[in-house]
């Protein structure tokens, strides 16, 4: 949808530290929607071809040599790394892949991993699918499927593939933690809320109660409404957690008396509530419009946690 205009280039590092970590003797096989693959047991060089999958890799303590660094509402235009894992990719002498419309085959190659990681969402998901044949001939390429959208399910995939997988729980454990001690701290509407995407083309998108964000949100004690149903079950864009309502539905879909918006590179909530098709909307009259950063729209381990501090912050 919008994620391509959201990515840029960014700029390179030295070489890559080995993990200390002792490996395990001989190599596994991970279940893949490519069919099986045989992987290290405890992988020595990771190539990272989604930057979403960068914390969970850095969370885990993966030997990560190369990644790409674009992250949806987080991707410096000027280039570098995500700042939520910026020092260990620097302490770890990851490299930046180049980012492009094209993934950089030589630059994947050049890095030599023994491992290759990516999927998930977006266009780098899009562009590891393309190259599978000539990624597998690097090294074994793991792809975590489309499908799978939750932060945890990401987490547990890439660490599994990396031989990491024991180190998943405490992450999770963690997490529950924090998001139980900010339930106990916030005060929750009782009112539903629906959420809105504010995107460059200026069209309403909203995010279904299906997806990761409504889902997190309600484990906090939201009411999300039902917008699916009040848009006659439309057909979601990408990954499932986006469908886009004509100006003439908007009312009657996004008519909850509360509102998150999430701005992707679109319009600002006061540039929203100046035009009439929002401010239209009860929850806009009402003034009970609140905002999200744009990280909590398609959350990884880093982004899941932010928005708790947001929450936390806001109610």
């Amino acid at each position: 949808m919008a994620a391509a205009a959201l990515l840029a280039p960014a700029g390179c590092s030295s070489t890559p530290t080995e993990s200390a970590d002792p490996a395990p003797a001989g190599p596994r096989t991970v279940q893949t929607e490519q069919g099986p693959v045989e992987v290290p047991a405890q992988a020595h060089r990771i190539v990272n071809l989604s930057g979403g999958f960068g914390g969970y890799l850095y969370a885990v303590d993966a030997p990560v040599v190369a990644t790409d660094t674009r992250v949806l509402g987080v991707t410096d235009l000027d280039g570098g790394f995500p700042p939520a894992w910026a020092d260990k990719a620097r302490a770890a002498n990851t490299e930046a892949l180049p980012a492009g419309e094209q993934l950089n085959i030589e630059a994947v190659a050049a890095a030599r991993p023994d491992l290759i990681i990516g999927g998930g969402q977006g266009i780098t998901a899009v562009q590891a699918k393309e190259n599978y044949e000539k990624l597998k001939a690097i090294a074994p390429t793991v792809l975590v499927p489309t499908t799978v959208t939750g932060w945890e399910d990401q987490l547990r995939q890439v660490a599994d593939a990396a031989g990491r997988g024991d180190r998943v729980d405490a992450l999770i454990r963690g997490y529950d933690d924090r998001l139980n001690q900010v339930k106990g701290a916030i005060q929750v509407p009782a009112e539903p809320f629906a959420i809105l995407l504010s995107l460059p083309n200026q069209k309403p998108y909203l995010i279904p109660e299906t997806a990761a964000l409504p889902q997190q949100l309600a484990a906090l004690g939201f009411t999300m409404d039902g917008v699916l149903a009040k848009a006659g079950n439309p057909q979601l864009y990408g990954s499932g957690d986006s469908f886009e309502v004509s100006p003439e539905l908007l009312g009657k879909v996004a008519d909850a008396p509360q509102a998150f918006v999430i701005n992707l590179s679109g319009r600002t909530v006061d540039q929203l509530r100046a035009d009439p098709l929002y401010a239209a909307l009860p929850a806009f009259q009402a003034g009970k419009v609140h905002e999200l950063p744009a990280t909590s729209y398609r959350p990884d381990l880093d982004g899941a946690t932010n928005t708790l501090t947001v929450i936390d912050q806001e109610f």
